[in-house]
């Protein structure tokens, strides 16, 4: 599929004809605009003459899917994977901080906290997702002529998750009711067993560990906290390189995607419906078991480009197997030094040059006529180029003189794949 846009810049309806594509860009009637999805503009006045184009979108925490279709054809289809690294990231960036400012400022005098959260402040790991689905959505309308954008959202209960017999004034009785306080109930729900040797040591003195303090989080919420005995509790163990450092239990249970779903869910319809309700275009939401009763019922598989086909309102469209792999990745790494001190008090610069032999880090290349992307490159000119689900070329790197530049770097990486029929 050609996408099309006229001399104005405004998307028409796209083409299969290849031959006429060809000697339009040939004659200079027409140029490219984009590489992948392949788009060209129209150098010449021409008929707007545009279909009614459906948008189906499956909003999610991990990925998202989209599928735009008419009644009876699959216009375009997409897959995206989100970043996940966010929380990480701040996480990181507010201890290097926190020690910058103990051996810079060590004597400042405190300041008052007048910083004030503007109205409708999402989280930055959310804010992010917001903003690459609505990032989706734009791309989209640039190049189909969209005339109804459905959204598939989640309203997840996650109290019923954790009680399904839950009701009435429960609601409204958190976790803890009936415990003295998070310490009883942290042994209680592990059946006051060390969640690290599994009783193995003997020792009957129990510790409330705070497991995930060494990314930063020393909350004290219950999914925070972990039942550890007096053995393994040793502060010895809390140190780097020891093997409490890092480690994750296996039977705390992670509510982030359904806790976002519900943060996320209005905050992306409303946005999408002040952006695209004013151009003429109708912005509707729909649930997650209307999705699933549609693909069941139609016999199609579970993907979720699938499913934003079945969320459009066009389950039967054709498609030709076309779809587009799309993974947001960082823009810049801007940790600028490693942490270790070397002797002088110098650092170690973290930031890897900005081209190595011509190419940067997310550049597209072709090596034995397929394209890849680049996500490593080593100052002897030895590249790590792949497809983005990681799949490498071989076992060690390539060549920079065996590539040829395609495209340059994009903060979305996308890749077109033919699906099996």
């Amino acid at each position: 599929m050609v996408y099309v846009l006229n001399n104005d810049g405004q998307p028409i309806m796209p083409t299969k004809n290849h031959a006429k594509v060809r000697i339009l860009l040939k004659t200079g009637r027409a140029k490219v605009i984009k590489r992948c999805p392949f788009t060209i503009q129209l150098q010449y006045r021409s008929t707007n003459y545009t279909q009614e184009v459906n948008l189906g979108v499956d909003a999610g925490s991990k990925t998202i899917g989209v599928s735009a279709t008419t009644k009876t054809k699959v216009l375009y289809e997409s897959e995206i994977t989100l970043r996940n690294d966010i929380a990480e990231l701040l996480s990181t960036r507010r201890e290097l901080r926190r020690s910058r400012r103990n051996r810079k400022t060590r004597y400042r005098k405190p300041r008052f906290d007048n910083r004030r959260r503007k109205e409708g402040w999402l989280a930055p790991s959310v804010q992010n997702k917001v903003d690459t689905h609505l990032t989706v959505l734009r791309k989209v309308n640039e190049i189909l002529p969209v005339s109804k954008i459905v959204v598939e959202v989640a309203a997840f209960d996650i109290q019923k998750i954790k009680n399904p017999s839950i009701g009435g004034v429960e609601y409204q009785q958190g976790e803890l009711l009936d415990f003295a306080n998070l310490r009883e109930y942290c042994f209680w729900r592990d059946n006051y067993t060390c969640q690290w040797c599994k009783g193995k040591s003997k020792n009957k003195i129990l510790h409330m560990h705070h497991w995930n303090y060494w990314r930063g989080d020393h909350t004290d919420k219950p999914s925070s906290v972990i039942t550890l005995c007096d053995t393994c509790n040793d502060s010895k163990n809390h140190k780097p390189d020891s093997f409490l450092w890092g480690w994750e239990p296996k039977i705390t249970r992670s509510y982030k995607d359904a806790t976002f779903m519900g943060i996320m869910r209005w905050s992306f319809y409303n946005k999408a419906k002040e952006i695209y309700v004013p151009k003429g275009t109708e912005v509707k939401l729909t649930y997650g078991y209307i999705t699933k009763n549609t693909r069941i019922k139609n016999g199609l598989p579970k993907e979720h480009y699938v499913d934003a086909r079945c969320i459009s309102g066009n389950p039967s469209a054709v498609s030709d197997g076309t779809v587009y792999y799309q993974k947001k990745v960082r823009c810049h790494n801007r940790q600028i030094h490693k942490n270790t001190i070397l002797k002088g008090g110098y650092r170690k610069v973290n930031q890897a040059a900005k081209y190595v032999k011509g190419y940067k880090l997310f550049d597209k290349v072709k090596y034995k006529s397929k394209e890849y992307t680049v996500f490593g490159r080593r100052i002897t000119g030895y590249f790590d180029i792949r497809t983005l689900d990681g799949k490498k070329v071989n076992k060690g790197s390539i060549s920079y003189k065996k590539l040829k530049f395609i495209e340059n770097q994009n903060s979305y990486l996308i890749e077109r794949r033919k699906e099996p029929a």
